[in-house]
């Protein structure tokens, strides 16, 4: 899955619990219904911020090996440390573009 386009951030979160949406769930029903933050399984990583109108966050992730890759259900992987900087200087409502 991608996504393009232009939103804004809808939310920040530190050590995001996450739910796998129900498309994923089908896909893999073996996936537990919550995975809590802080957890090495947790694929959201350290930080998470959502993209308004969307079901899409850009996230950390516990696998670096990952990142750049089409690995992601639509969402924008980062290193942890890139998402904790990234998270310092984006506020709630900014403006972003996403380009393929």
């Amino acid at each position: 899955m991608q996504w393009a386009g232009t939103s804004m951030i809808g939310g920040k979160y530190l050590s995001p619990a996450w739910s796998p949406p129900p498309d994923i769930k089908r896909a893999e029903p073996r996936l537990p219904d919550v995975i809590p933050g802080g957890s090495p399984h947790n694929p959201m990583g350290v930080a998470a911020m959502t993209l308004l109108g969307t079901d899409y966050a850009i996230h950390g992730t516990n696998q670096p090996g990952l990142v750049g890759g089409f690995v992601s259900h639509g969402c924008i992987r980062m290193l942890n440390a890139d998402i904790t900087e990234l998270f310092g200087r984006v506020g709630i409502a900014r403006g972003l573009v996403v380009v393929q």
